[in-house]
């Protein structure tokens, strides 16, 4: 091989060494994506059949509504005897004991009362004694006729009024010592203080509230629709989610669902017969117990909830 013809040779190899490969085409670059959007396709789909399934499965098992709230009793607590308010031993949101002293009024008026009551008691008890002790030697009298039947009769009445009186004072006194003993107002639930409105010094009245006394129990009033109450029954298990705590989830069961729609126990129930009648689907309170855990005082009434029961 001459000189002139290995140049050329190397020219030829160093312009193919150059030169770039074609690139694919369309329906190349098609058919090299294929794979992946089938692959994707289906993944969506089923997701998509999976949270249908989801939807209806919940749908048949589950029956649920946003129309609920915590809700328990609210115990008052209010003065049964006037006076001035010595000391007040709660705060508000304190946790009390039943029995636990909450505040006491002066005791001095009704500690006199009620001196004064024994002592009338006393003197009652003396005259009853002393006229049944007349009427006794009243009557041997008239066995021997000794007095008229006017004069027996005289000393009978005596000692009856005389009896009436001591029961009259007996009762005077036990009210004076029950009055006495409402100075001294104690709770009479467990749970938390609430609305107190009332300070050392004030002068309260009969009736005032004073406080009021939140029970740790409590439990959920769900309105659902008549519609949704088909297959509800007492003892059905309850998942509770509260707005207040986005991430907790509260068991409980049904309690017992009540007799009788919202609208029939309203202040005007509705006169149907009268009028252009409208028919509203209507919702019936139940009442959902809530199983005890350990932060169940978190749970104040009034908070809004929604529970999911499961109905089959």
């Amino acid at each position: 091989m001459n000189e002139s013809t290995e140049e050329l040779l190397e020219e030829v190899i160093r312009k193919d060494g150059n030169e770039k490969p074609p690139a694919p085409s369309g329906k190349a670059q098609s058919r090299r994506a294929r794979p992946w959007l089938i692959t994707g396709g289906t993944v969506i789909g089923a997701g998509l059949l999976a949270g249908l399934a989801f939807f209806i499965h919940s749908a048949f098992t589950y029956e649920s509504t946003d129309n609920a709230f915590i809700d328990g009793h609210i115990v008052p607590v209010s003065a049964q005897v006037e006076g001035k308010v010595t000391r007040v031993l709660v705060e508000d949101n304190q946790v009390v004991k039943k029995g636990e002293l909450l505040l006491e009024i002066d005791p001095a008026d009704y500690q006199i009362k009620r001196d004064q009551a024994r002592a009338d008691l006393l003197s009652a008890g003396i005259l009853a004694r002393r006229t049944s002790a007349d009427l006794a030697r009243y009557e041997k009298l008239a066995q021997v006729n000794e007095i008229s039947q006017q004069q027996l009769d005289s000393a009978r009445a005596d000692a009856e009024s005389a009896r009436a009186l001591a029961l009259r004072q007996q009762a005077a006194l036990q009210k004076a010592e029950l009055d006495l003993s409402r100075t001294r107002l104690t709770a009479t639930e467990e749970g938390r203080v609430t609305k107190k409105s009332v300070e050392a010094g004030a002068f309260v009245r009969v009736g005032q509230p004073l406080l009021a006394i939140v029970p740790v129990r409590v439990w959920v009033t769900a309105n659902f629709k008549e519609t949704q109450l088909d297959r509800m029954a007492p003892g059905q298990p309850v998942t509770l989610k509260v707005d207040a705590f986005p991430g907790r989830r509260f068991e409980g069961h049904v309690d017992s669902l009540q007799s009788g729609t919202g609208a029939a126990f309203s202040i005007l129930p509705p006169e149907n017969a009268t009028g252009n009648y409208v028919k509203v689907v209507q919702r019936v309170p139940v009442k959902i117990v809530i199983d005890r855990g350990d932060d169940d005082h978190r749970l104040v009434p009034g908070m809004s909830v929604v529970p999911s029961v499961k109905i089959r």
